[in-house]
């Protein structure tokens, strides 16, 4: 097949891709919402899991992975050098901490321009290597945030990659997922850019030492502003294909939006709407045409969404 043959019957492919996935999103979007009653809430729903963080921040958790170079990760020296006060109060983190395998405890300190406007570090083997990464937010105090990844390297805790500062003080971003989402070798992250003034959903992929760019689609937000509750997202396989959807608001939080990454296009999968705004963490349960999804909103009250 000659080089435009084969680019021309690339496009074709990739367009019934698309036209399938459109189909497949207006064939699983009948979604039925329920309350459910406050002694069947999931515990996922308002406690978080993990231990708290010694010397850390006030409700800091300690991330923990089972095998791999690093098995723990939290934050510590508590700053209020930064005054965004993004999750409820101007408390931040100053310093990163992990524990290797082999049980040593190892420090990274941010300098006084910047810190970890985040509460809980991620762990996670990003790019396949056998070697654990954390993946952090990480804020300038005049540029405002990033997503930042740290690993060890000769010993030490060192950045491994970023993907740069928004560009301005007081602009956030808060992570939504780290999961295979295009069913090619490796993980990829996904994170929400400015999540309370028009959020954009961005994925990345990290390769090689570098955080590089994958998709990116606007109208959302994975975090009530002011709130100390991140986890307004969740992961699940919806199509029981093996390969993750992403499930968060909308950017007004009153919809629930499934988002599938197919060809490296974000496509979505369902939108849902819902009796009130999303405030507290997003459970899922089971996988395929069992998928259930709890979630709590400002109205108090919990609700679980099926498919029929």
């Amino acid at each position: 097949m000659t080089g435009l043959g084969w680019r021309r019957s690339t496009v074709v492919m990739f367009a019934l891709a698309m036209c399938f996935s459109a189909f497949q999103t207006r064939a699983a979007d009948r979604w039925v919402v329920e309350p459910v009653d406050k002694g069947a809430w999931p515990p996922h729903i308002l406690d978080e899991p993990g231990r708290a963080a010694a010397d850390g921040l006030p409700d800091g958790r300690v991330a923990t992975r089972v095998g791999g170079d690093i098995v723990e990760a939290w934050y510590g020296e508590p700053t209020r050098r930064y005054g965004h006060g993004i999750l409820g109060d101007a408390v931040e983190a100053g310093s990163l901490h992990a524990r290797t395998g082999a049980g040593d405890v190892l420090t990274l300190r941010l300098p006084k321009s910047e810190v970890f406007e985040d509460r809980t570090p991620r762990l996670a083997d990003l790019d396949g290597d056998g070697k654990v990464e954390i993946a952090t937010i990480r804020s300038s105090t005049s540029k405002g945030a990033s997503v930042t990844v740290y690993g060890i390297v000769d010993g030490a805790l060192t950045e491994r990659g970023t993907n740069g500062f928004i560009g301005r003080s007081n602009r956030w971003l808060n992570i939504a997922g780290i999961a295979d989402l295009d069913g090619r070798p490796g993980l990829e992250m996904a994170y929400v850019r400015t999540p309370h003034i028009g959020g954009t959903l961005f994925y990345f992929r990290y390769k090689n030492g570098a955080l590089k760019r994958v998709a990116a689609i606007d109208g959302f937000s994975n975090h009530a502003i002011g709130a100390r509750e991140m986890r307004l997202s969740a992961i699940t396989d919806l199509n029981a294909d093996r390969r993750a959807e992403l499930v968060l608001p909308s950017k007004d939080r009153s919809t629930l939006r499934i988002i599938d990454l197919v060809w490296g296009k974000p496509v979505e999968r369902a939108s849902i709407t819902l009796p009130g705004r999303i405030d507290k963490a997003i459970a899922v349960r089971g996988t395929g045409k069992d998928t259930a999804i709890v979630v709590g909103l400002d109205n108090g009250r919990v609700y679980q969404l099926t498919r029929q």
